[in-house]
């Protein structure tokens, strides 16, 4: 007896194993919320009125300047609390590949009430944490930070443009101006 599979056992392994790895990813959002796991920032924190024009300029104006001060080259964007662009800026020079990331950056931190460090940690960790290349809309880099103001979520800002220590300054001194 022949201990080879057959192409249409092969088959039907091949397909088991890939509806067991979407059910898998699929669930990650579910264990989440089930289990209350966070992470660090503002995860507790409920969402609030949508971040103003003039808030998001002074926030921007503020990250900008951090990077201006340290001579790089950045892009801001500045979310509400619902992911609606508000407000953006990029710096003569800085990539154009900034721009989406950016804007992505500030959506994730916005949409999961955390900084998007915590995702770049959580997969640079391996293991478990890759579970999180599966949660639609989180972006695992840097430089992504919910907005608070008075113990609510405003909004998120997103940079991008530098290194990711470069890209957390400038948006923790834009986040910093609205405290």
């Amino acid at each position: 007896m022949s201990t080879r599979l057959s192409n249409a056992n092969k088959f039907g392994v091949c397909a088991a194993l890939v509806v067991l790895v979407i059910s898998i990813l699929a669930c990650v959002p579910t264990y989440a919320q089930a289990t209350g796991a966070t992470f660090s920032g503002a995860a507790n924190d409920p969402y609030g009125t949508p971040i103003s024009l003039e808030n998001a300029k002074k926030a921007a104006s503020r990250a900008l300047a951090e990077a201006r001060k340290n001579n790089w080259i950045m892009t801001v964007a500045i979310v509400d609390s619902s992911g609606t662009l508000v407000y953006y800026e990029k710096m003569d020079t800085s990539p154009n590949a900034s721009a989406n990331v950016a804007i992505d950056k500030a959506r994730s931190a916005n949409l999961f009430k955390r900084p998007t460090k915590d995702f770049r940690d959580a997969v640079a960790a391996g293991g478990a944490g890759l579970r999180i290349l599966g949660l639609k809309g989180a972006v695992p880099l840097a430089g992504g930070i919910p907005l608070v103001v008075k113990g609510k979520i405003v909004g998120a800002i997103g940079v991008s443009g530098g290194i990711r220590d470069q890209d957390v300054q400038c948006a923790e001194a834009g986040a910093d101006t609205l405290k």
